[in-house]
């Protein structure tokens, strides 16, 4: 067929087939295309057509480029690398690095051709050669062919020492064993002048001395004198336009060989003290307002860091980093606020002396700037510029960006209570911070605020006298909100009465209706937070103790939560309402101030939880020498009981406890505050007293779990049969399988009773399930009074139905049923788990059976 009807054969040009490529329209044309090309490809490689080899080598390349599979003509490479001329193996060697790699088998075949061309009198095919060899040299090769590179390291030509030189360092990682071969001809290619010759050198050095020990004292005897002189004549060249780059001569030269001098002089006083005078030469002469200069002097900052260098020569580094903070450009501002941190462990007085300029720098429009500065301020506090140091960020805390403001706030709350050293100081920091950022304020920081304030008997006024002011002023931060009514509630005849006055105080006048007011407010805004709410709520509770005229008012605000639909914030509000109107006689001792907090406790506990968190994605914490983690304020923390769980829904082996569940330490201010509301008392066990039932009811304190395992999320028997709820975060599961059918299960069984579940998925709301539990009495003997509980994860929020009846018919004559609603917050991620109780009588005898359940379908 003629060529101009059919351009795709073995004699079409190269640019007519990219020119056909380039004008497809679709990627189906471009297939079509590459595939007749292909096919005549493999015509000519069968018929053995060496007119137009190299032709078809170039076309197959750019189809391997174009990502099209081209393995069919890897040896028609060999081919052309055995053919004589120099443009057959110019394709040959291109094809080669291009559609091989060190991992084919094929390639095994090249070592000969390779040795043969390393040899050749051209140096123009040694070139290919050495090329080809740095770029898919494998380990085999590397070893066959080291002796050829190592002699053409001798070569009179530039051009092929600097290939050559390239080719070793390729060598020298394949195979390390032999970099002590190539170290006496590295030495002295430092002493070329052609500066192609002298950076592959340094590099090849600098290879040398990652590779093996040896080479790296070799290289500090024979070539710090080169690298030296080198760096000297450099610096001090005229100009030279084939070097020249902004009016600086060679400047990779100069970052090269300041690379390899910090190589050699790390951890070697003497080459330290060697190279001291060319570093100080270099770090004053070089311009630094062309960024090739800047780069200069960025290295030769890291180069002095990384040395034994002098006290001096350190103060100088740090003082070119604080040039480089003055700098408009975003970048160099960005690495010297790098270098600085890596500085400070050096010399920390010196960067001290940027302090100022360091914190403009927090100020920056750019987040990534600001960032890196913060956590620099971090590092630079220490006990004697705290103060300032936090003032200045506190005040840029007041107009940073929305975004900024949760680091900032972290580190600020971190740097006070790292560093304080007085109450009052932290006190007032803290009331500001939460002014400014409570909504950013973590809970950890706020409890541990609180357990202050409850310790600091002095103080407790001028906080409460403080917050009110706060609250007032700044009311739509919500954890001030929560510390302010927590201290109102605690400590507000203080407020009232200007009690524990500080000489620096102005007296305030607010009356009693005031201070509830500022609850009732709180309670009104945050009608979507439940925390908050709750908080309120026992504040509101004390104050009618703490002021008497008040307490008609306090319980018609909380009786307004009477028919809330959390069922809490329900709770709280129909047993604060019943407190008010009917324990007169024991709500003055039941309201009393909370005990001081253990501190010290508080803290162990608080460090405990930090340390869980980060050992999850680090190393083990370090040990003192009597085997105890150590904290970081210095106190090792003692031998911990294990936290079993309370359901003991975390491994099937895990042996049920009778003991009383213990606390997270996550929780240990929520319980404290009364928030949590899921200690038990014991099934049919009498309350010693009204106090205790009180104790109960407000979840304060914590009753031991006398019969059977503890229970974490049991409501008493006197409310067991209306609702049992795990208040939880919400957490949405995307997964969509509420068309799914589940099969009715066996819950429970023992000889005396069975219970049976079955399940219905509410549509579009996956993570909930309605759960119908049957339960049938297999005994001889009616039961009376049942009542069935049930205890769940924290990431599963429970609901039960009342039951159809308390009386379990005889010997399954009749079944009794009741309603559950499960919410699996982790769906998808977590099965569902519960753990059961069943209390009854037997003419007239108490029983009690309990269970876990496991066995729920998946999907669930």
């Amino acid at each position: 067929m003629d060529l101009a009807i059919n351009p795709f054969s073995s004699g079409t040009r190269l640019r007519d087939m990219i020119r056909a490529i380039r004008a497809c329209k679709t990627a189906a044309e471009e297939r079509a295309v590459v595939r007749r090309e292909g096919a005549a490809i493999r015509a000519a490689i069968s018929e053995g057509d060496q007119d137009y080899r190299h032709r078809n080598m170039a076309k197959l390349m750019f189809i391997h480029m174009l990502g099209y599979p081209t393995h069919f003509g890897q040896m028609e490479c060999l081919k052309l690398l055995a053919a004589a001329g120099f443009p057959e193996k110019r394709i040959g060697y291109l094809g080669l690095m291009l559609l091989l790699d060190e991992r084919q088998e094929v390639l095994m075949l090249v070592t000969n051709s390779l040795k043969q061309d390393l040899n050749h009198s051209n140096q123009f095919i040694v070139g290919l050669a050495l090329c080809a060899l740095g770029n898919i040299c494998s380990a085999e090769m590397a070893r066959d062919l080291a002796p050829e590179v190592e002699r053409l390291l001798q070569n009179r030509d530039p051009n092929t020492k600097k290939k050559a030189a390239l080719c070793s360092i390729r060598i020298v990682r394949k195979v390390p064993d032999l970099a002590e071969n190539f170290m006496s001809a590295a030495a002295s290619l430092l002493k070329e002048k052609h500066h192609g010759v002298l950076i592959s050198a340094v590099q090849l050095c600098t290879e040398l001395c990652k590779a093996s020990t040896e080479a790296l004292e070799y290289l500090r005897k024979h070539c710090l004198e080169g690298l030296v002189r080198i760096l000297r004549d450099v610096s001090n060249s005229s100009y030279a336009p084939e070097y020249d780059i902004a009016g600086i001569t060679d400047p990779f030269l100069h970052i090269r060989v300041l690379k390899l001098m910090r190589i050699l002089g790390q951890g070697d006083a003497d080459c330290s003290e060697y190279i001291n005078d060319i570093l100080a030469q270099v770090s004053t002469k070089t311009e630094s307002n062309k960024n090739a200069g800047n780069a200069i002097l960025y290295e030769c900052v890291e180069t002095i860091m990384g040395i034994e260098a002098t006290s001096g020569l350190r103060v100088l580094a740090i003082n070119i980093l604080g040039r480089f903070l003055s700098n408009r450009d975003n970048n160099i501002r960005y690495v010297a606020l790098n270098m600085l941190m890596k500085a400070i462990a050096v010399d920390t007085q010196a960067v001290q002396r940027h302090r100022a300029t360091i914190l403009e720098c927090v100020k920056d429009a750019d987040v990534s700037i600001r960032k890196r500065a913060l956590e620099l301020v971090y590092l630079l506090v220490n006990d004697t510029n705290v103060k300032p140091l936090a003032k200045e960020l506190v005040d840029y805390l007041e107009v940073s960006d929305q975004d900024f403001k949760e680091d900032l706030t972290a580190k600020i709350c971190s740097i006070v209570e790292k560093f304080s050293q007085d109450k009052l100081w932290y006190l007032d920091q803290m009331f500001r911070v939460l002014s400014l950022a409570g909504n950013y304020v973590k809970d950890d920081v706020w409890h541990a605020l609180i357990v202050l304030m409850s310790n600091a008997s002095e103080l407790q006024g001028y906080s409460v006298r403080s917050l009110y002011k706060a609250l007032l002023a700044c009311g739509e931060q919500e954890s001030l909100v929560r510390v302010s009514v927590w201290c109102i509630g605690e400590y507000g005849e203080m407020l009232v009465n200007n009690i524990s006055m500080l000489d620096m105080e102005e007296p305030i006048t607010v009356t009693e209706s005031d201070a509830v007011d500022a609850v009732e407010v709180s309670l009104k805004r945050y009608s979507a937070d439940v925390t908050t709410r709750a908080m309120c709520l026992v504040s509101l509770l004390k104050l009618s103790s703490r002021f008497p005229p008040t307490s008609e008012r306090i319980k018609e605000i909380v009786a307004q939560n009477k028919g809330n639909t959390v069922l809490e914030l329900q709770q709280r509000s129909i047993e604060f309402s019943s407190i008010i109107q009917r324990h007169q006689s024991i709500k003055s001792s039941l309201l009393e101030r909370m005990p001081v907090l253990d501190e010290a406790n508080y803290l162990v506990k608080r460090a405990a939880s930090t340390q869980a968190t980060v050992s999850s994605v680090k190393s083990a914490p370090a040990v003192t020498p009597g085997g105890q983690p150590k904290l970081p304020n210095g106190v090792a923390k003692p031998p911990a009981a294990p936290l079993a769980d309370l359901l003991d829904l975390s491994s099937d082996d895990t042996p049920v406890t009778t003991s009383a569940p213990t606390t997270a330490p996550n929780d240990f201010l929520q319980d404290l505050l009364g928030i949590s509301l899921t200690d038990s008392s014991p099934a049919g066990g009498a309350p010693s007293t009204s106090t205790d039932i009180l104790m109960d009811l407000l979840s304060i304190g914590s009753t031991p779990v006398q019969n059977g395992p503890p229970t974490s999320n049991f409501i008493p028997p006197g409310i067991a049969e209306t609702k049992s709820v795990a208040v939880t975060p919400q957490v949405v599961d995307l997964l969509d399988d509420e068309n799914a059918a589940y099969p009715t299960i066996t819950a429970f069984q023992s000889a005396t009773l069975r219970i049976t579940f079955s399940f219905k998925k509410q549509p579009g709301k996956p993570q909930e399930t309605t759960i119908n539990a049957t339960f049938t009495n297999l005994a001889t003997t009616t039961f009376t009074d049942f009542i069935f509980q049930a205890a769940v994860p924290k990431f599963i929020q429970l609901r039960l139905d009342p039951a159809s009846s308390s009386t379990l018919p005889a010997s399954g004559n009749g079944s009794v049923t009741q309603g559950l609603c499960v919410t699996n917050n982790q769906h998808g991620q977590k099965p569902l788990a519960m753990r059961i109780r069943m209390s009854y009588k037997v003419n007239g005898e108490d029983r009690l059976e309990q269970g876990q359940i496991s066995n729920f379908p998946a999907g669930l």
